[in-house]
């Protein structure tokens, strides 16, 4: 993934919501995470017209964050697999690491 331009990173919401967001233009779509800064829970979606590896991420996320329990959702946008490859499956994923919970959309 390439990214286009610097991330975009502001501090806002309000109760409960309070926390970053962050917004990354890639040359094939974006990367959006949010950051709750009470529940220290991290949302991160992950969008691409091209394929990519979820389990490239997971590791990214978890060698980065190092959190304590991930949920993660895989939705394929119907981007060819390159020949011979198969989806990878991202059900039971749980690194071990710090308190952050992460979910993986």
């Amino acid at each position: 993934m390439i990214p286009y331009g610097p991330p975009v990173l502001h501090h806002f919401g309000s109760d409960d919501k309070l926390g970053y967001t962050l917004v990354q233009l890639i040359e094939t779509s974006n990367i959006i995470a949010h950051f709750v800064e009470e529940t220290d829970d991290m949302y991160l979606d992950v969008f691409s017209c091209k394929d990519f590896n979820p389990e490239t991420v997971k590791t990214i996320v978890d060698n980065y964050f190092r959190p304590r329990a991930v949920s993660c959702q895989l939705l394929p946008r119907q981007a060819p697999l390159p020949q011979g490859e198969a989806l990878p499956s991202i059900a039971g994923f749980r690194p071990a690491g710090s308190s952050v919970p992460l979910l993986i959309e």
